[in-house]
């Protein structure tokens, strides 16, 4: 045991639990009462043991250490908990002291895509596109705040007053964005997205119902004609996931350069380098932005960029690429329509403070771009692929843009799925006849005999 040197652990307990009011609370079985004991143990456990030892354990012996020492307060005071409950007890005190705390649980379970820590005492998470409220809850906004500041420090980062909000990362991966006051009227705030440790395949997403078999062919297609693609959707509607399960028909000869705020992307070729911005130090310095990067990746010698999402005055840069010689390269943006996507990108120029006028920025934009693949995420919590367009080119100041698949959307049945068909328009793209000499099939059937799932 890792105990503090003049500490008995007896006496720990007996000073933590001696009172009749919190001898009443360890003989409550209920949840208030578990969380009141799991507070007592917990001062018990941090007067007995020096944690500063534990630390230097791996986190499997450190969890041991804490189990048997909580399994022996417990024990000692004779606590009457069923083995359940106990078990529930020692985990969680496990789980404060090494881990997230009340996110523990939630962390582990697979099924769920974010955590949404809305307040202390207000827990949602989104499971299969559906947001529920949960039974988890911190003890008060202290103790969020004690998480949080867990979270931000492992990456280096600050939160306090002078900066109250900020972007982190997790062991798995996951994106973490907290917010406190006085930016939060109600107190600490929150959001995991979750890391997705399996990579999915168009099968699956077949399966889910997201496009479908035509559509998935010509995404396969596009990738391997080396088509310049833009992913467009927003929050949640499976654009990295879409972005991911394009990316697996990228030849494994190529060498890809990938660029992202926060390491997503999981591509399986073996000639991919990886990059990901850096934050601003305590001081407010060393920033590195994705437009650096962009930048950088051209003198990488690349087959292929791969940019995680454009927010800003990086999609200059990654269309000028595009525009010289780094075709078949991909990215997502947050927009609701093919056309809102590109009004988006219009105004990064702005932001990039590209001073000309609006139709040589579109006219940049058009050159660059081939297909634009849209996504929305449903009211039943499916992820569709809503519509594909080409990229035509130019008439006068407007770029013109052709519809190949759509989902026509029929209605709502009685459990709440929204029901529809996945449709060609009978327009057929432009560059079928290159990719003929590419020796690519694509069969014309799949224009001009429209059909659904």
């Amino acid at each position: 045991m890792f105990l503090k040197k003049n500490t008995s652990l007896t006496k720990t307990n007996t000073n933590t639990v001696e009172n009749g009011h919190d001898q009443a609370n360890f003989q409550n079985g209920h949840i208030n009462a578990e969380r009141q004991i799991k507070k007592q143990l917990l001062d018990s456990i941090f007067n007995s043991l020096d944690l500063s030892l534990l630390e230097t354990l791996p986190e499997e012996q450190a969890r041991e250490q804490i189990s048997e020492t909580a399994a022996l307060l417990l024990l000692e005071k004779d606590v009457p908990l069923n083995a359940e409950s106990r078990k529930r007890v020692i985990e969680e005190i496990g789980d404060e002291i090494l881990g997230l705390g009340p996110l523990e649980p939630l962390l582990k379970d697979k099924s769920i895509s974010d955590i949404l820590v809305n307040a202390h005492n207000q827990i949602y998470v989104e499971r299969k596109g559906k947001l529920e409220i949960t039974d988890a809850s911190f003890r008060d906004d202290s103790h969020l705040l004690n998480v949080i500041d867990r979270i931000v420090s492992q990456v280096g980062r600050r939160i306090d007053e002078g900066s109250p909000m900020v972007d982190a990362r997790l062991k798995d991966g996951s994106r973490v964005n907290a917010i406190i006051p006085p930016l939060a009227i109600d107190g600490p705030s929150l959001s995991i997205r979750r890391f997705a440790v399996e990579r999915l395949q168009m099968d699956q997403l077949l399966d889910y119902g997201t496009l479908n078999a035509e559509m998935a062919h010509f995404l396969e297609a596009i990738v391997q004609g080396r088509l310049n693609i833009l992913i467009s959707g927003g929050t949640g509607s499976g654009k990295t996931t879409t972005l991911n399960v394009c990316s697996g028909y990228i030849p494994k000869n190529e060498r890809i350069i990938t660029i992202e705020d926060s390491a997503e992307l999981q591509l399986q070729q073996p000639h991919v380098v990886r990059l990901e911005t850096r934050p601003p130090n305590i001081e407010g310095r060393g920033a590195i932005t994705q437009r650096e990067l962009v930048i950088n990746s051209l003198r990488m010698r690349p087959d292929r960029i791969v940019v995680g999402e454009v927010r800003g005055a990086e999609a200059v840069d990654m269309l000028a690429a595009m525009n010289t010689g780094h075709d078949g390269s991909m990215t997502t943006i947050h927009a609701n329509t093919p056309r809102d996507a590109l009004g988006r990108i219009e105004n990064m120029f702005a932001m990039a403070g590209w001073n000309m006028p609006i139709k040589n920025v579109r006219a940049q934009i058009a050159s660059a771009l081939n297909v634009v693949v849209q996504l929305r995420r449903m009211e039943d919590g499916k992820r569709r692929i809503t519509s594909i367009v080409e990229i035509n080119n130019m008439e006068g100041d407007v770029i013109t843009m052709t519809e190949l698949f759509k989902f026509q959307r029929t209605g709502i049945d009685e459990e709440g799925n929204v029901t529809g068909q996945y449709l060609s328009t009978g327009n057929v793209p432009s560059f079928m006849e290159a990719f003929k000499h590419l020796g690519i099939d694509l069969p014309y059937t799949y224009f001009t005999a429209p059909g659904g799932l």
